[in-house]
């Protein structure tokens, strides 16, 4: 199951579950993002139609950022002209929960949420402090006090 959308100019592949990387989109207050110009769909395998106008894609908003650096160097030969700049594209990743197209609707299975592990400083900690008492200190050595080098004399200029 995938659909073939339209969005910033450009056309996507998309499936339930894969995240997009699209230019900059407004989402709304919990984060979603709703495509509505759907040009193609496909159900099954080897099938594609294009949908009828109630053809819905909605997507969440991972995050947020910027693409790599791009450089803009600008040069004329021989009248010492030079430019440089630089450009970051914005963009908005966006994870595909679901294509809903005739009265189908096809979405992505929910993300496993993160356990949070507790720490365990208290009983870390202990062992790491006597293995360090285990061991004796090295002894430094005493530096030898350094002879300032006797200044050359130089003749006197006339």
């Amino acid at each position: 199951m995938y659909a073939v959308i339209r969005a910033g100019g450009k056309q996507y592949r998309v499936a339930p579950g894969d995240v997009v990387r699209l230019e900059t989109q407004a989402g709304n207050e919990n984060g979603t993002v709703e495509f509505g110009d759907v040009l193609a769909v496909s159900a099954s395998a080897g099938q594609i139609a294009r949908p009828e106008s109630g053809a819905l894609v909605t997507g969440q908003v991972v995050s947020d950022g910027r693409a790599k650096k791009i450089l803009v160097f600008h040069y004329k030969r021989k009248k010492q002209y030079k430019k440089i700049a630089g450009h970051r594209q914005p963009f908005t990743s966006v994870r595909i929960t679901e294509i809903a197209f005739d009265g189908q609707k096809f979405t992505a299975p929910e993300l496993p949420k993160k356990e949070v592990k507790p720490k365990k400083e208290a009983v870390a900690a202990e062992p790491k402090a006597e293995a360090k008492s285990a061991k004796p200190a090295a002894k430094k050595k005493a530096a030898a006090p350094k002879k300032s080098a006797a200044k050359k004399m130089s003749p006197k200029k006339k």
